[in-house]
């Protein structure tokens, strides 16, 4: 499957994005979808992620309650959408494509970078203090 990312820009905190991850060479539906960021200096770090059917979603401390992950299986594509975003949130946003899991996996399988083998080629989100 191959991942492009797409939506990411320069915003004023306070304000919001909607990023987007369009997927080609097979259907979404046969794979756990997840968001990493990395900032300049640190490493790749969870964002959220949202399971092969829709069914769960999970969300990073740093990001709940202000953000949501969301998929369109007719246009093959998952969603990030952003609010309220905090300097804090400049990062390069990376899309990742992982094996579906099954029903007894925790938190943990979803959040965890070693899941996903697929990934974007990142789209930068820079917020303005």
């Amino acid at each position: 499957v191959q991942l492009v990312e797409s939506g990411g820009g320069l915003v004023q905190a306070g304000g919001s994005l909607k990023l987007s991850c369009a997927a080609s060479g097979r259907t979404i539906s046969a794979y756990t979808m997840g968001w990493f960021r990395q900032a300049p200096g640190k490493e790749r770090e969870f964002v959220a992620a949202i399971t092969w059917n829709g069914g769960r979603t999970y969300l990073s401390d740093s990001v709940k309650g202000r953000s949501t992950v969301s998929r369109d299986s007719a246009k093959n594509t998952v969603y990030l959408q952003m609010n309220s975003l905090k300097p804090e949130d400049t990062a390069v946003y990376y899309c990742a494509a992982g094996d579906r899991g099954t029903v007894l996996n925790r938190s943990a399988y979803y959040t965890n970078r070693q899941t996903y083998a697929y990934w974007g080629q990142g789209t930068q989100v820079t917020v303005s203090s």
